[in-house]
């Protein structure tokens, strides 16, 4: 949270993905060392952490499944033009209002 003074707190949103959406792969397999690894581990030195890593790495692999997506592209296009009436959008106008 982020709290300015005399502001209310708000969340800070950081990155340019603000959804709950699954990301890249490389973007899912630091979010499973994290959780599995990271938050819950001891690590003596630098070296300890390195090592850790190294052996966490084939473990997860022999006993990581493909990723499912279900996304259902043409469920979120109906979906979209329910909210959404056909139409013409309104012209945009590069002109700045006058002053009365």
């Amino acid at each position: 949270m982020s709290r300015l003074p005399g502001k209310r707190a708000r969340p800070v949103l950081r990155g340019p993905r603000r959804s709950n959406t699954p990301g890249l792969p490389d973007e899912q397999w630091f979010g499973v060392l994290t959780r599995r690894l990271l938050r819950r581990g001891d690590f003596a030195s630098r070296d300890d952490l390195e090592q850790q890593i190294i052996d966490f790495t084939p473990n997860h692999n022999a006993t990581a499944t493909p990723y499912q997506w279900r996304y259902d592209a043409a469920a979120e296009h109906a979906h979209y033009l329910d909210r959404h009436p056909a139409g013409q959008p309104e012209p945009a106008t590069d002109a700045l209002p006058t002053a009365a």
